[in-house]
């Protein structure tokens, strides 16, 4: 038979996300960028580009999934929005707990190669600590590390969960069915891509690398890719067995909360975010690497759990 895809309706997704969220992108360059963003609460984290990123540019492909079935009048069967937990909770498992497994073998990996980067006296950690003054009392380095381990695994997917629906409910529950006429290897490469490059314009303001790698910004973008394929094959397969995009929204923010854990642990200005220990970094992402591939070379893998 042949392969039909809906190029129509591809596109005019596509132009929604990407329009959206580089209008966002935009805005946040012109408004200082994300290092010179100003803050909306004086002495806090929530800069006026942290609000825009988290609403705007990553809630861009859930409005592009809306407005393109409103304005192709393509209905709403078929969403992704069905928990189904009877036959999807290996998956739902899967994308919790997974993220943190690699993540770390990952950063172990580093490590590993470069273990003059591992500070075992978690002294950035005391530097947090000392700064706390007496609300810290009673807490040791590795406790806190260890604590911030377990709510980055048990609580973080909840949390980010709120955020990261907006990037799955249109690259997960949208594009991803629209690209199976190709095949599920296909699909899920060529949505890793352009998942990829949808990050480009944030990616060149310094999220995830920075703003003084070598081969800024270009190394950064296309390292984005690469990373973007790898997690995105995780997150399809989760969503294709469990046939929900409820395990890619919270194994994609079971990423995000793990992601950055590496830096209670490393030595205080080593570490290279295109190389690791951040899931960013080639090393670090070693571990999605091998499972990336175990997912692709499977036959079912990548095949719908009715189809499979």
């Amino acid at each position: 038979m042949p392969i039909t895809v809906d190029k129509k309706r591809i596109l005019i997704f596509l132009a929604f996300a990407f329009g959206i969220a580089w209008a966002v992108g935009l805005v946040i360059a012109l408004t200082g960028g994300i290092a010179g963003s100003p803050s909306l609460v004086p002495g806090s984290t929530y800069t006026l580009a942290f609000v825009l990123m988290a609403l705007g540019y990553m809630g861009a492909p859930a409005i592009a999934n809306v407005l393109t079935r409103l304005i192709t009048r393509e209905g709403w069967q078929n969403v992704g929005l069905r928990p189904k937990l009877r036959r999807g909770w290996p998956f739902w498992l899967a994308a919790w707990f997974l993220p943190a497994v690699f993540t770390l073998l990952g950063g172990a990996v580093y490590f590993l190669i470069f273990p003059q980067d591992f500070d075992p006296k978690f002294t950035y950690v005391q530097q947090l600590l000392d700064q706390s003054g007496p609300a810290a009392a009673g807490f040791s380095p590795s406790l806190f590390v260890l604590i911030q381990t377990v709510q980055a695994v048990l609580i973080s997917p909840l949390l980010n969960g709120l955020f990261t629906f907006g990037e799955e409910f249109g690259w997960r529950a949208y594009l991803l069915p629209k690209l199976m006429p190709l095949g599920g290897r296909r699909a899920v490469l060529l949505s890793g891509v352009i998942w990829g490059v949808w990050h480009w314009p944030v990616i060149a303001m310094g999220h995830n690398y920075g703003l003084d790698y070598p081969g800024f910004p270009w190394l950064g973008m296309g390292m984005m890719v690469v990373m973007c394929i790898g997690l995105g094959i995780f997150l399809s397969w989760v969503t294709l067995r469990s046939g929900s995009v409820w395990p890619a929204v919270i194994g994609h923010a079971a990423i995000n909360g793990i992601s950055a854990l590496a830096i209670l642990v490393t030595v205080t200005g080593a570490g290279n975010p295109l190389v690791g220990p951040y899931p960013t970094g080639v090393l670090g992402m070693t571990a999605w690497v091998v499972a990336s591939l175990l997912i692709l070379a499977s036959r079912t893998g990548l095949k719908p759990t009715e189809e499979a």
